[in-house]
């Protein structure tokens, strides 16, 4: 318990030098680095925003092209098979999406060599593969360069400090070197965080393409080698 003395001018001081514990809020953290450590945070945490965003916006545009249905190879099949060339083009574009995009290909192609064909939709299953990967190199730019901007605001932080140090005259206190030593933890944690959390966005969204660019593979497979069994 804190005791408080009153004093004849009406001030209160604390007796026996019993100290005060002291909180510091993530606000009250962020600003005691001063202006330096206040501006890179802001590019850190504009830095997350953008991580957010790409990650939530690739997920959503590659859970809508690996919606396949089941069906669909067996219906190209059977129009293929029964010479319907239209039907099943027609069919692939109510479909949509990148594995009938790429059957759509080979079917314009029917009638040339199958290595011709298979051309086509090597050459179409890189574009579909560009479509499904644009900006996720942004995530893995972010994560490799948000530490380092952390550790920019760490250097900042040490130089300051060592400023104060060399003109504290021979008198050395904390509160005076307490700026820069904000400054140089804030940063660094705040670039770790950002770099971690575009780290774990870009592996995720690196998986979840590759199981759809594995769907279109597989399908390709399964349509060359129906053109290519005996009549």
């Amino acid at each position: 318990m804190i005791l408080l003395s009153n004093i004849q001018d009406g001030t209160e001081v604390l007796t026996d030098g019993e100290s005060v514990e002291k909180t510091l809020s993530i606000i009250e953290l962020i600003t005691s680095g001063g202006t330096s450590g206040i501006v890179i945070i802001l590019i850190l945490f504009l830095l997350l925003i953008v991580v957010i965003y790409i990650y939530f916006e690739r997920i959503f545009a590659i859970k809508a092209a690996s919606k396949a249905d089941s069906n669909f190879m067996n219906q190209i099949k059977d129009h293929v098979s029964n010479g319907k060339i239209d039907s099943a083009q027609m069919l692939c574009a109510q479909v949509n999406s990148p594995v009938s995009r790429l059957i759509a290909k080979g079917i314009t192609r029917i009638g040339k060599p199958l290595e011709d064909i298979n051309t086509a939709i090597e050459n179409a299953g890189k574009l579909e593969v560009y479509s499904l990967e644009k900006n996720v190199s942004v995530l893995a730019t972010i994560s490799g360069v948000a530490p380092m901007i952390g550790f920019l605001g760490t250097v900042v932080g040490m130089i300051l400090a060592i400023f104060e140090l060399a003109n504290a005259g021979g008198s050395i206190q904390m509160d005076v070197l307490a700026s820069g030593l904000y400054t140089a933890m804030t940063t660094t944690v705040g670039g770790l965080i950002v770099g971690i959390v575009g780290y774990v966005a870009y592996n995720h969204i690196v998986v979840k393409t590759d199981k759809v660019v594995h769907q279109m593979e597989a399908n390709s497979v399964e349509f060359l080698d129906h053109l290519n069994e005996p009549i």
